[in-house]
């Protein structure tokens, strides 16, 4: 039987209200495996539990019932949580430090040589970026860059799971880029990574599976591909039609959108195809393309938020 690198089992956690007010829901009965290898994408609203989940994950709190193992050991175990490599929601680091220096801390942590450290250190720096900004002080750093050295140190030790929060919130289009090739070459290693977004578009590239929470209970887990495939009977169709003959539509076809001699219109239903190619022909058009409409995560996460 394959282990699991995740087991999340009736996992609930109750924050204490303040004094005279009822106690707030966390987070409610979350069941959930990963599967080793597995890139899995924890989405939802602020404020829907994601972080709560990490860091009872991480025993940086503690659950109110429910447990977590990790590769078949409670996550109470230290030698099941020294495989866990962790980039939280918004680290923080000791600014007087170089990142090198922060880099060679980590590595003492987790008891490695001298000579690993240095080697680990020089290697991680180059993979996130930081190359050429390894012995400059942490308090120089950019939001992003700070991110970059978070994701760094939580290589230090080459674990075999990569917990990361919100990973790529505070990165412009080139760092999301990095951090989602880096992902997936640690996916290429056999590594698992779990990590929780806002930013659906990441989460749509890189993951295999989804989670989406909302209001501390988990709405749905499935395989992204799977789910997106759903719903793909629409189709759109772009085709060339001189501006004095566009008229001819009329109302017969709801027009997405109209650039020039440009024409694009959405079937719900691709039923509908052939008699609009054939009405496309009768105004002497030009067809350019006929494509497929998949549903995206985020048409998938708005659903579940009932929007």
């Amino acid at each position: 039987m394959k282990q699991h690198a995740l087991e999340i089992s009736n996992l609930r956690k109750m924050y204490k209200g303040e004094l005279g007010e009822k106690d707030v829901l966390g987070l409610d009965d979350l069941t959930l495996t990963i599967p080793r290898g597995e890139v899995f994408a924890f989405i939802g609203p602020n404020g829907a539990g994601k972080t709560t989940t990490i860091k009872l994950l991480m025993r940086l709190m503690f659950p109110t019932s429910g447990s977590v193992m990790i590769l078949g050991e409670s996550n109470a175990s230290r030698r099941a949580m020294r495989k866990i490599g962790f980039l939280p929601e918004q680290p923080r680091m000791y600014e007087y430090l170089t990142g090198r220096e922060f880099l060679d801390f980590t590595g003492r942590l987790f008891s490695l040589g001298k000579e690993e450290r240095l080697k680990r250190s020089d290697l991680l720096l180059k993979r996130v970026g930081l190359g050429e900004r390894g012995n400059a002080l942490i308090r120089s750093y950019s939001r992003g860059m700070m991110q970059r050295l978070g994701l760094a140190q939580a290589l230090m030790n080459e674990p075999e799971i990569v917990i990361l929060d919100e990973p790529m919130a505070s990165l412009d289009p080139v760092g999301r880029k990095d951090f989602r090739d880096t992902i997936l070459q640690l996916k290429a290693q056999g590594k698992t990574i779990f990590f929780s977004s806002h930013i659906l578009s990441d989460a749509e590239m890189i993951a295999d599976r989804v989670g989406i929470l909302k209001e501390g209970r988990l709405q749905r887990v499935a395989d992204l591909e799977a789910l997106t495939d759903l719903g793909t009977s629409a189709v759109e169709v772009t085709f060339r039609l001189d501006q004095e003959k566009q008229g001819r539509i009329g109302d017969s076809w709801q027009k997405v959108a109209v650039q020039g001699g440009q024409v694009m219109i959405r079937l719900p239903d691709r039923k509908q195809l052939s008699r609009l190619l054939s009405d496309v022909q009768s105004w002497e058009g030009e067809i350019i393309s006929v494509v497929p409409v998949r549903q995206s995560l985020e048409d998938i996460f708005m659903a579940e938020l009932g929007r």
